[in-house]
């Protein structure tokens, strides 16, 4: 348990650090304004475009990737061994 629950750990704080990061460089529009969440810059170059992507990325690798190995991993794990144990029983 504690495996899933580091590698779920580590998905969420790599990818939320590095959406903290791209999201300070273009969503900040200034320090007393909106931080962070702002929207979009629309008239940016081809690489503001491709980290712009990548936040969106780091955004979603972080949220399903710590559910994966939260809720999905042992919830399936669980389920298997349920299923084991009711075909022992049955026998």
């Amino acid at each position: 348990m504690s495996d899933e629950f580091i590698k779920g750990f580590g998905m969420l704080t790599s990818g939320g650090l590095l959406w903290f990061i791209i999201a300070a460089w273009f969503n900040t529009e200034s320090f007393g304004g909106t931080q962070l969440i702002a929207p979009n810059p629309s008239n940016v170059s081809l690489y503001s475009q491709v980290l712009i992507g990548i936040k969106d990325i780091a955004f979603w690798f972080a949220v399903i990737g710590a559910l994966t190995f939260w809720v999905a991993i042992p919830a399936v794990r669980e389920g298997r061994r349920a299923y084991e144990d009711r075909q022992q029983n049955a026998e």
